[in-house]
């Protein structure tokens, strides 16, 4: 019996490594925030390791500061995400020195990928067991894959500011082109947004809304200005030329890589929920969820923000029209989502709108 517990024990402890390691797989691959990264994983150092406290740090390129501090002392947690000096000796020790620090309780490792990259630190409470050598390799093994992840999801929020801002000129240069008359509220993508939310959208989900709500009337750079500025009833010649932008926009958009899951929803925010919208003609489920999302946001945006051939109307009147179309223009769901949201938009920002007639 001593010699089976003897074999046990070391295999105990490979077990323990391997679903640690799992367990910092999974969070790495479903979070999509730096900030939110941080926390999660000094919750998730804590329960491993029976910890009362955890500190992950992220370092700026001077080693000097931290970029990224989070703090978690049982259920209190402190989360800076600005650049920050490190004074603190245990810290500095750490970073200067590459090393661990194992302490009775205590318990320090770099963050390294390539250079150093932050640190973690951890305490136990008084009566608990000391810190061992094992503790020591498995926080180091739990760090190397942690760290991984956040330098790569680092890349990707840069890669993601690059993206917004290069969305943002497109933007600006498209307000140039399109009268502002035609554009939208600056609080349009907040509204989409807010919906997204409502329906507990996915991160995936919820960053194509957020491109496409910027971008879904791009195809109107393509509409003849005289036709774009009409303020009388189109003809059916004109109202077809209108009809094509969802496509041109789609068109002109499909090559960046980045914006590919937006492209749907930049094609179809104009179908209806009854099949007779364009350019498709899509109905029910056969519409992308993201661009039935977008019709009832661009539809309230339109009624109540106003148009040169439209007269500008209340929300409470809006949202009636809204209600009055579910089922027919619009996804039942997302009009209910709507009605939620709406509860909670600053409706003075819609009220102190100049309004936009030519």
């Amino acid at each position: 019996m001593m010699k089976n517990n003897h074999y046990l024990a070391p295999i105990n402890k490979y077990k323990t490594l391997i679903s640690a390691i799992h367990a910092i797989y999974r969070l790495v691959n479903s979070t999509f925030e730096s900030r939110d990264l941080v926390l999660r994983l000094a919750r998730l150092v804590c329960q491993i390791f029976n910890s009362r406290c955890c500190l992950v740090l992220l370092l700026d390129p001077s080693k000097e500061y931290s970029s990224l501090r989070c703090m978690l002392i049982g259920k209190k947690k402190t989360v800076i995400d600005k650049r920050t000096r490190i004074s603190n000796a245990l810290e500095r020790r750490i970073i200067n020195k590459l090393s661990t620090v194992r302490k009775e309780r205590l318990l320090g490792i770099p963050l390294i990928c390539e250079d150093i990259a932050g640190l973690i630190i951890i305490r136990r409470g008084r009566k608990d067991r000391a810190f061992d050598k094992f503790d020591e390799e498995m926080l180091m093994t739990v760090g190397e894959q942690a760290i991984i992840g956040v330098k790569a999801l680092q890349l990707y929020e840069e890669q993601q500011r690059i993206v917004l801002g290069s969305i943002k000129s497109l933007v600006t240069l498209l307000d140039i082109r399109v009268p502002q008359e035609y554009t939208h509220s600056p609080y349009f993508s907040h509204l989409v947004m807010m919906l997204a939310h409502q329906m507990h959208l996915d991160e995936k989900q919820v960053e194509s809304l957020k491109f496409a709500s910027m971008l879904h009337d791009a195809g109107k750079a393509d509409i003849p200005m005289e036709i774009l500025t009409k303020t009388s009833k189109l003809t059916t010649k004109e109202f077809n030329i209108i009809k094509k932008h969802p496509v041109t926009g789609a068109q002109m958009l499909k090559h960046l890589q980045i914006l590919r899951p937006a492209i749907p929803i930049i094609m179809h925010h104009h179908e209806k929920f009854n099949g007779t919208g364009y350019p498709s003609r899509l109905k029910k489920n056969q519409i992308p969820l993201g661009a039935r999302v977008m019709s009832v946001a661009d539809a309230f945006e339109a009624m109540v923000y106003g148009r040169p051939y439209r007269e500008r109307m209340d929300i409470p009147s809006a949202v009636k029209e809204i209600k009055k179309k579910s089922g027919t223009q619009f996804d039942p769901r997302v009009v209910e989502a709507f009605e939620k949201v709406v509860k909670k938009i600053k409706t003075k920002n819609y009220l102190q709108l100049p309004n936009k007639k030519l």
